[in-house]
């Protein structure tokens, strides 16, 4: 290997990280505020690029069935506890929130697709529809059992995984499909060609982190999010309702996995499944961060892409099997520097 190969598989590796660590933080974020380690994350991935290209298709992308399902099941739920709890006049915000809103995207999209829709605007109508997900998902499978422990949470996190691979496969089909490039610009930088694609990837991370920072940092919701993540008594007690910022962690992380499906929907062919093995990568990089710090998490992922972009110059065959097993030392060493807990802080 020359300092030319080395160049090119640092530039790979930096790219396919940028994407990692967005997904890493979708998980962290949820994980954070509501004990979800929320293997869906990269299923999200999958949605977002497969509705993107039944879009530039011209045909009706099929995660619009999914969500008038899980909508009028959510609806369903909500107005049931709402009546349990004689809180008759939250029922037209809850009806607004879980049917509502989801109805008005499926009808802008179904009577939008016969019109051949500038590229952009396609990015925004499905990132969101993939958004608008992430509230119902809660809604329907989280919600009802937030106090539960770890270990179930993340049975119904797996079962939630499972539910949406197998609606992907009847509402997309098992062909991989990949869309046009943002741009298509390149530039030569010494041995690097650099591609706009690649540009886009990068300054999509950059602009989404700054964001995400900006929010946490100033504004009240983000605040109340931050708090709910330190401390959930404590933030439940100051009139912070756990639910809420759930539901909004799930917004923000079903925001993330799609622009992340938008990012890499160009570079590379996406399946149905595809999306699992690209969250579990995302899933590494924030055991790296902890589960709880998203700087770490951030330069998890890159790590996790450089040794995926070099092992698989050296043994492609392989490549999967080093990523996955950097979890290893990871653990070990967090476990030596932590002390057993029976079960986890309330």
């Amino acid at each position: 290997m020359d300092l030319t190969i080395a160049a090119l598989l640092t530039q790979d590796g930096v790219i396919t990280g940028a994407v990692y660590a967005l997904l890493a933080m979708g998980i962290v974020l949820v994980f954070s505020i509501t004990r979800v380690i929320f293997v869906p994350q990269g299923d999200y991935v999958a949605y977002a690029a497969l509705t993107m290209a039944a879009m530039q298709a011209g045909k009706t992308p099929g995660i619009i069935w999914l969500l008038l399902i899980i909508s009028g099941v959510a609806s369903l739920m909500e107005i049931i506890s709402l009546v349990q709890e004689k809180n008759f006049g939250g029922i037209p915000k809850g009806l607004t929130k879980y049917l509502g809103i989801p109805l008005l995207l499926v009808a802008i999209t179904y009577f939008l697709i016969p019109i051949k829709l500038p590229i952009y605007l396609q990015v925004g109508l499905t990132l969101a529809l993939v958004t608008c997900m992430g509230p119902l998902l809660y809604r329907v499978a989280f919600r009802p059992v937030a106090g539960a422990s770890v270990l179930v949470l993340l049975i119904i996190s797996v079962a939630v995984h499972l539910a949406l691979t197998g609606f992907g496969l009847i509402i997309f089909g098992a062909e991989g499909s990949r869309t046009t490039p943002y741009s298509d610009a390149r530039f030569n930088v010494g041995p690097l060609q650099i591609t706009g694609q690649s540009i886009w990837v990068l300054s999509a991370t950059i602009i989404a982190i700054a964001a995400l920072y900006l929010f946490f940092k100033y504004t009240v919701r983000g605040k109340a999010l931050q708090a709910t993540a330190i401390n959930r008594v404590g933030a439940q007690l100051m009139g912070i309702r756990s639910n809420e910022a759930g539901s909004q962690a799930f917004l923000l992380s079903a925001m993330i996995g799609g622009l992340s499906g938008l990012l890499i929907a160009p570079i590379t062919t996406i399946f149905y499944d595809t999306g699992f093995l690209i969250g579990l990568k995302g899933f590494v990089a924030a055991i790296v961060g902890g589960l709880f710090s998203y700087p770490l998490a951030a330069v998890g992922a890159l790590l996790v892409g450089l040794i995926e972009s070099f092992s698989s110059f050296w043994a492609s065959a392989f490549k999967e099997v080093f990523v996955f097993t950097l979890i290893l030392p990871v653990l070990l060493w967090r476990s030596l520097r932590s002390h057993h807990s029976e079960e986890d802080d309330e």
